[in-house]
């Protein structure tokens, strides 16, 4: 059988190199239809609770919303970990669960568990809500919306809450695959 293949490639030179062409050229098309990423995903299955707060500090979001949101979640089924992030007027409880429990169930599991924290939150604190459907890769820029220093007189906080709300967001959100844009800051 390897004989008859070689024989045949040696009698049929144009067939072959027009085969071999036409097989680089498909391999080069597939190449560029392939959706290749730069980093590949492998994060775990989380889900983030997030809750804003007019004009708590670090450690007041920490005390009053953080934790309490962090108690709650801990004894879930399947809950490998819960790490946290509080900063001035925005807290992020990360909870990541077993892989094998898919990625409805957990939301469904937490959506039970924010009623019973938003409870244990101080009335006007703010509300633990649950982030969308992404991954750890999913949150890819922060921005600050400031004023060059020869214009600080001219626009205040409120002004420039304004703009992020009705310009900046509006804009982002109309770009391809954004599927967010939080706002966290000054809120009046």
């Amino acid at each position: 059988m390897l004989s008859y293949i070689i024989n045949f490639s040696i009698k049929n030179k144009l067939i072959i190199l027009l085969f071999t062409v036409f097989i680089i050229g498909f391999g080069l098309y597939s190449l560029t239809q392939i959706p290749i990423g730069a980093v590949p995903d492998v994060t775990n299955n989380q889900v983030q609770v997030i809750t804003t707060s007019r004009n708590l500090s670090t450690q007041d979001m920490e005390q009053f919303i953080t934790y309490p949101v962090e108690l709650e979640m801990a004894n879930l089924p399947g809950v490998q970990e819960i790490r946290s992030v509080s900063k001035f007027g925005l807290s992020v409880v990360t909870i990541v669960f077993d892989d094998e429990m898919g990625t409805y169930l957990p939301r469904q599991l937490i959506a039970e568990k924010i009623k019973s924290a938003t409870e244990k939150i101080p009335e006007g604190f703010g509300t633990p809500e649950m982030g969308p459907i992404t991954t750890g890769l999913g949150e890819i820029y922060q921005y600050i919306l400031d004023v060059e220093p020869g214009y600080k007189d001219q626009y205040t906080a409120q002004d420039l809450r304004t703009i992020q709300d009705w310009i900046v967001k509006r804009q982002l959100s109309g770009i391809p695959g954004v599927v967010e844009v939080n706002t966290w800051g000054v809120d009046f």
